[in-house]
């Protein structure tokens, strides 16, 4: 148990400018440098800085979504793309962008959306996944009713609420909170805010929460890393 839920350990990232005129050069632009974190069970951890500071990149390095180097434990077991299977990482890793009317199938409706991380995983028979779908929409202040609708009959705090419910469907480890308020308004930011903090006292969650607000950061994370430039300047307690 001692083993820390998330280790990152120099993890770098880079890529490759567009050639700029006839005789331009192509340049390698680095995003993150040797990058070192871990994040304990059950711990609600931050990543501030500024904008194009490398924290987003981060969260894809995490996340598998796009190449490093360097070396990223989930569990004791190494992960990223290209290092584990997709099935391993969705079942140790969900995702909550800024986005939630990007992130989610606009045709589709709520019990769909929520269902289909079971069906791909083969968890449990039809009846068993739409009772966990009922369950979770109770747990993220959703009345079942919902599941009938589409992304678009829905509120931005309401996508944002199912968004953070199919990303807990699977039971994961960790989440991966990208900027989960920053297009949202202040209220009901707010509230998704309280809903992190309610469901990481029931549920236990461990949570990697990405933002650019310090106020928000400060008030929910038990730990603090800053970047600047991709690299960590500071880790505060």
């Amino acid at each position: 148990m001692n083993t820390p839920l998330l280790l990152v350990k120099d993890v770098s990232n880079s890529y490759i400018s567009r050639k700029m005129g006839l005789f331009g050069k192509r340049v390698e632009k680095k995003v993150l440098d040797k990058v070192s974190l871990e994040i304990k069970r059950g711990e609600v951890f931050g990543l501030a800085g500024e904008s194009g500071s490398g924290k987003t990149t981060l969260g894809r390095c995490i996340l598998g979504l796009i190449d490093y180097q360097g070396e990223i434990l989930i569990e004791g077991i190494i992960g990223g793309k290209l290092r584990s299977t997709v099935k391993e990482r969705a079942l140790k890793l969900g995702a909550v962008f800024q986005d939630p009317s990007a992130a989610l199938n606009p045709v589709m409706k709520v019990s769909w959306l929520m269902e289909e991380p079971l069906k791909i995983h083969r968890i449990g028979s039809k009846k068993e996944r739409l009772k966990q779908v009922d369950e979770m929409l109770n747990l993220i202040g959703l009345d079942p009713t919902y599941k009938k609708r589409r992304p678009a009959e829905l509120s931005s705090g309401q996508k944002q609420r199912v968004s953070i419910g199919c990303a807990l469907m699977l039971k994961p480890s960790l989440i991966i909170a990208d900027e989960p308020v920053s297009a949202l308004d202040v209220s009901t930011g707010a509230q998704i805010i309280n809903l992190f903090q309610d469901l990481k006292d029931s549920l236990g969650i461990s949570l990697l929460f990405i933002s650019h607000n310090n106020e928000l950061i400060n008030y929910l994370c038990d730990r603090v890393a800053f970047m600047e430039s991709g690299r960590i300047v500071e880790i505060r307690d």
